[in-house]
């Protein structure tokens, strides 16, 4: 017998427990929750019961295979609902874990759009105010016509 090797994977062998890919058993459990979630199911299971429990009443006594009160078809809607609450449940912690992604993703995004949103308000406010420093046509025409007034003021002054 060859001892293990690190550079090469390890053979398969006898196992225990049964393989399966998680991802593709929480894909079928996602579909089998969104079935169930339809009206299509609910329209489906009414006419599965209502054929059950009318065959087992009208039916001849040999062909009837379960008589009132319906203890096989008891079973069977239960082992359905007990199979289907793990399956709903698989189901919603999926999109949980997809919500929580989503979610995180979100927040990322509305972190950078935030700083953005800072450093544009930071430019602006510093355009302001450089804005306020620089003369204005207002602000040149009214210094001009306040030096021209200066300037006839002293002309009148030596006229009379």
């Amino acid at each position: 017998m060859m001892p293990d090797r690190l550079d090469q994977p390890r053979q398969p062998g006898l196992r225990l427990r049964p393989h399966y890919d998680p991802e593709a058993f929480g894909r079928l459990s996602e579909r089998i929750a969104r079935f169930l979630g339809t009206a299509r199911f609910l329209v489906y299971m009414t006419g599965f019961v209502a054929l059950w429990v009318l065959w087992n009443v009208f039916a001849p006594q040999s062909l009837k295979f379960d008589p009132y009160p319906f203890i096989f078809l008891t079973l069977i809607l239960s082992l359905q609902a007990s199979y289907a609450a793990p399956l709903i449940l698989l189901a919603q912690n999926r999109q949980d874990d997809r919500d929580r992604v989503q979610n995180e993703h979100d927040r990322r995004a509305a972190e950078r759009n935030q700083a953005d949103l800072d450093y544009l308000t930071r430019e602006i406010a510093a355009l302001r105010m450089a804005l306020g420093e620089v003369a204005t046509r207002d602000y040149i025409r009214s210094e001009l016509q306040r030096l021209q007034e200066d300037l006839q003021e002293p002309q009148e002054s030596v006229e009379s």
